[in-house]
């Protein structure tokens, strides 16, 4: 006898069946739209999400849950087809089992059950669904824009269905040192002279200590890692540029500018904002959304996050992140999510919009 497994997690399958690494995102996109269309939802498809509709009986608030189709390359190392869905006891196996098709099935499971229930008693519920997340191509903002006003969101990412209430930033910095070129040789002569790994190699022992004013409640400090570095032309000739980029999480304790105006007055090199745009977000004092998923769920654990996510775009509204899965599992190969979270997401996510749209 075939064993028979919740809609959500039949939806999970099917998706994660379905390759979608960034960029190529047309077949599970439709996949949730005919999913969506069968279970009597209102949804479009176009070039920038699929999104699920559920009308309220009177005009109110939006409650946007926004989550994201595409997923990063399987790599290597897996031990099962990464595209094959495997169940093995309480877990599925495959690529964007937890990050982030866990969530999409449990949001779209939600606004079945939303309708079924006689839908919101006001206001409405909009399941944003993006292409391109894992990439600087994300299709978010402009699915957001052309969505109109949101007053909440919840960002479905893997949390354990605990709660972020604080997400660090991104910013990349090319530190660029310059020199002098010359034969290294005559390195040691008298004289003006500059090395430009040299002078690098001083400001990154420099970035330990960046940034040290300023400790967010939850995220702590700004951290600033060198990830990559390049410099030379030639074995015997001294360096006239040497380079390293910078990783740069940050905290709502500065901003962006501030953050590039510090490294620049501390560090010799030249700093240069290579990209900003992924500013840090925190659920505002007061969350009345908060409140609410609190009430549903007080064995959830707020935290704050050190990944971004498509919450930078909609960091305006009363929002926080959460969804099934495991964050450290995201990326991995034998990425897995464990099912009674993916039906626990499905409930939470329903209760929660009938609540804040009550």
């Amino acid at each position: 006898m075939a064993l028979t497994w919740p809609p959500e997690i039949e939806l999970l399958r099917e998706l994660v069946a379905t390759p979608s690494v960034s960029g190529d995102e047309e077949a599970v996109a439709r996949l949730v739209e005919s999913a969506a269309r069968a279970n009597g939802l209102a949804v479009t498809r176009d070039e920038f999400s699929v999104t699920v509709t559920v009308p309220g009986k009177s005009p109110g608030p939006t409650l946007a849950m926004i989550s994201h189709l595409d997923v990063v390359p399987p790599g290597e190392g897996w031990t099962r087809d990464p595209f094959r869905p495997s169940l093995e006891g309480n877990r599925l196996y495959g690529r964007g089992s937890g990050d982030a098709k866990a969530s999409v099935a449990a949001m779209v499971g939600a606004a079945e059950d939303l309708v079924e229930g006689g839908g919101p008693v006001r206001g409405r519920l909009l399941v944003i669904l993006g292409y391109g997340e894992e990439t600087k191509n994300t299709t978010m903002p402009k699915a957001v824009a052309k969505a109109g006003t949101i007053d909440a969101a919840v960002v479905g990412e893997p949390t354990n269905l605990n709660f972020a209430i604080a997400q660090r930033g991104l910013m990349m910095v090319d530190l660029v040192a310059h020199g002098d070129q010359r034969h290294a040789g005559y390195a040691g002569d008298e004289g003006q002279f500059a090395n430009a790994i040299t002078e690098l190699a001083r400001d990154l022992t420099r970035l330990g200590t960046l940034f040290q004013g300023r400790k967010h409640p939850i995220l702590g400090l700004t951290t600033v890692t060198p990830t990559m570095i390049e410099g030379g032309i030639g074995r015997n000739i001294t360096p006239p540029v040497a380079q390293a980029i910078l990783d740069v999480r940050s905290t709502p304790s500065w901003t962006h500018a501030e953050l590039a105006e510090e490294m620049r007055r501390v560090l010799g090199s030249e700093v240069r904002v290579a990209s900003d745009r992924l500013i840090p977000c925190e659920t505002p004092p007061g969350s009345r959304l908060l409140e609410l998923a609190a009430s549903i769920r007080p064995e959830s654990k707020r935290f704050g996050s050190p990944t971004c996510s498509d919450w930078v775009f909609v960091h305006q509204c009363d929002a926080f992140k959460c969804g099934p899965g495991t964050s450290r599992r995201s990326h991995t190969p034998d990425e897995y999510v464990d099912l009674h979270e993916v039906s626990e997401a499905r409930t939470f996510f329903r209760q929660l919009a009938e609540r804040y749209l009550a």
